[in-house]
């Protein structure tokens, strides 16, 4: 496994490093102190720990580079500050962790980390046809699919697609971790960061419509989603 640490803190560097290692000895580990320092090396890497608070590129700066290369990287970003998580789930961060690290909470990110890597040769591929394309998309890169008129709205991480086709049809087709939670929407329960009666809020701040009907199956939908080790990627 390739993993890179990018912070300028030396002290914060070593002790990620020793952290990484006391779970997994056989991981690579390429230190960095700078965005600009991560960008040039041009390694890919299955996992990247990254600052938000350095001199010159900034770790969200950093992230929408990576994100340019089209590399499937799972980012953690690690942090003083809790004001930049919105920003952190913008560019698609896996976790956001708070410094002073705690060892306990570092230990579950890793493992959920390692275990979303582990499992990407096996996602499943969702073929859409949006304006005579066809493309090819990762089930779990799409957040929700809203419904208009004859058509769907595909919302991914990245960009929306509209394409024909019935929100039974695609509710058959997704599946899994996506619940019909109101009759235009359907939602990927991994990015699912809050909900009330009413509404569900996503982790890259976008809110839909939550049947009042529907709440009770949802919140037991969400719930057993969780225990049986879905990802959740706050």
């Amino acid at each position: 496994m390739e993993i890179a640490i990018c912070d300028d803190d030396k002290v914060i560097r070593e002790q990620i490093r020793g952290l990484i290692k006391q779970q997994r000895a056989d991981a690579a580990v390429a230190l960095y102190e700078s965005g600009e320092e991560l960008l040039a090396c041009k390694r890919q890497f299955d996992l990247v720990f990254l600052d938000i608070q350095m001199k010159g590129k900034n770790g969200i700066e950093t992230a929408r580079m990576l994100q340019k290369t089209g590399e499937d990287t799972i980012l953690v970003f690690v942090t003083e500050c809790k004001e930049y998580v919105f920003d952190a789930f913008d560019v698609g961060a896996f976790h956001y962790l708070l410094k002073p690290l705690s060892e306990k909470k570092f230990a579950e990110v890793l493992e959920k980390a390692v275990r979303k890597t582990e499992k990407k040769e096996k996602k499943e591929i969702f073929l859409i046809r949006s304006r005579n394309r066809n493309i090819m998309l990762r089930k779990d890169q799409i957040l929700y699919v809203e419904s208009r008129m004859r058509k769907a709205e595909i919302h991914t991480c990245r960009k929306s697609y509209e394409i024909y086709g019935t929100m039974n049809e695609l509710e058959k087709q997704l599946g899994g971790n996506f619940y019909r939670c109101h009759r235009g929407y359907l939602v990927n329960l991994a990015y699912v960061l809050e909900y009330t009666t009413d509404s569900i809020s996503l982790t890259d701040g976008t809110v839909i419509f939550l049947s009042r009907e529907k709440y009770n199956a949802f919140v037991s939908a969400y719930m057993q989603y969780l225990q049986s080790g879905g990802t959740s990627y706050l």
